[in-house]
């Protein structure tokens, strides 16, 4: 017979990637924070543990262990393979190694009673169940997105051609209807295998025993609302946001010089520009919006990224060649916005230059931890969607939370610079910008309320703890 009184242990199961492990990682600390319970990260990979993993999973508490499961292989895969069918493949053949896992387990008193994966793991519902392992999904993206993924089935037999050839917009449940061309990536080429494994995941979301959702009322309501609807077969959704890594100090040079370059600033005065972790402009672009914040005649913190492009009739160097990512700025432009501006190569403490009193807007390309973490400062937002299911973010933002402004691109597809200053002083000092920003400050002070000690997500999340504990006592118990 176990021990009642160990810790409940929770297994999370993240697919690749830093996007999808930051979130997860602040759901696990509040786990065993508020709730005792003893948590392990079970890591598939197609390689070696990337360095920024290691530091992640390597600064948790020791309640909080890590297991790199062996990596597989991928080399069958085309080099133009899709990112959402790489992570299922990763997913899906590190099953066998996930069942050794928990067979390991099976006999100790450190048993899992529940299996926590993310929007792309649904494949490991299977081995859950093998071992009496309550299966549940942790939605890292909006609950916009979350219920399209549950309709997506539906919708995929009512529409016979691409979404974004649809004449009306798509009228997702709880959510304001948006044109078939601004969902998620994988949603554009339906005859991609991408697509093909979003559907077969969505389709598989009902066999979970829950859906914990980084989200909350105040910012999703229409989507929470119809997600929580009763209807046969559907697993309840618990709202469980904000999770977002607040962060702590820096110790890094670059770190350091962000924020003191900051403090030397006024009060709400710098608009921060940033793309996250892997959101790179062409050259063109790069050029195109230096010289926005340029003509903007506002402050600015830009972490700048080399270009994803070769550069055209490049004479003294190439972007293969050339690692500094400022040798593609535009000429005498840092000396023409020194003082006003600070461009930082890569990286900067993103947690810590929203917090910051001088940060007044953030430029971003709103992928849903960026948003989250603006939402949670209250700084307003300038959207410039890359990738994912940043368009629907943007247009969420945009259109019905009405947090943010959106540059239009020209018909060339570039966002051009009087756009961008137009926009940035729409931001900044406009009547347009006084009207998101105090929304915005509305949902920070709402943020706030949400995870306090009687918040609704810290009682969705203790609903779910509680119901692993039972889980755990039934088993005990037998």
């Amino acid at each position: 017979m176990a021990q009642t009184d160990s810790p409940t242990h929770v297994a999370i199961f993240p697919s690749p990637g830093m996007g999808h492990l930051i979130p997860l990682v602040e759901l696990a600390k509040r786990l065993v924070r508020q709730h005792n319970l003893s948590i392990t990260f079970v890591m598939p990979s197609d390689g070696s543990p990337s360095k920024a993993q290691r530091s992640v999973l390597g600064s948790l508490p020791s309640t909080i262990d890590s297991v790199f499961l062996p990596p597989v292989n991928l080399s069958d895969l085309p080099e133009d393979v899709k990112i959402e069918t790489a992570i299922s493949l990763t997913v899906a053949r590190s099953l066998p190694s996930l069942r050794y896992f928990f067979r390991s387990l099976d006999a100790s008193d450190a048993r899992v009673v529940a299996l926590v994966v993310d929007l792309f793991g649904t494949n490991a519902f299977d081995v859950a169940r093998e071992f009496n392992i309550s299966p549940y999904i942790f939605f890292p993206a909006p609950a916009m997105a979350l219920s399209l993924f549950f309709y997506l089935p539906k919708l995929d037999e009512m529409v016979s051609c691409e979404y974004g050839e649809m004449q009306e917009p798509v009228k997702i449940p709880g959510c304001l209807p948006i044109p078939g061309g601004e969902l998620l990536d994988p949603t554009q080429d339906r005859k991609n295998d991408a697509y093909k494994w979003l559907l077969y995941h969505t389709k598989r979301y009902r066999l979970a025993d829950g859906v914990m959702v980084n989200s909350f009322m105040d910012l999703e309501r229409g989507a929470l609302n119809a997600l929580q609807e009763a209807e046969p077969g559907k697993p309840p959704v618990y709202p469980v946001g904000p999770l977002v890594n607040m962060g702590s100090s820096p110790s890094g040079v670059e770190g350091s010089e962000c924020l003191k370059w900051l403090d030397d600033q006024p009060h709400g005065s710098v608009l921060f520009v940033s793309f996250g972790s892997g959101g790179t402009l062409s050259y063109d672009q790069i050029t195109e919006l230096a010289l926005g914040l340029e003509m903007s005649e506002h402050r600015f913190l830009w972490v700048v990224r080399s270009p994803n492009d070769k550069v055209a009739n490049a004479t003294f160097f190439s972007v293969d060649s050339h690692k500094d990512p400022l040798d593609f700025l535009p000429k005498g432009f840092l000396d023409r916005t020194k003082g006003r501006g600070l461009v930082v190569p890569s990286w900067a403490p993103q947690a810590q230059v929203l917090s910051h009193g001088s940060a007044g807007g953030f430029l971003t390309h709103c992928g849903w931890n960026s948003t989250l973490e603006s939402v949670v400062n209250g700084v307003p937002l300038i959207v410039w969607p890359l990738y994912a299911e940043q368009k629907m973010n943007a247009w969420m933002l945009t259109k019905d939370i009405k947090v943010a402004l959106r540059p239009k691109a020209s018909e060339n597809g570039l966002i051009g610079r009087e756009e961008i200053a137009k926009v940035v002083r729409g931001l900044m000092e406009g009547e347009e910008g006084k009207r998101v920003r105090n929304r915005m400050k509305d949902l920070k002070d709402a943020a706030a309320r949400v995870v306090g000690e009687d918040g609704s997500s810290t009682k969705a999340l203790s609903e779910v703890a509680h119901k692993w504990k039972n889980h755990k006592c039934t088993e005990d118990c037998n």
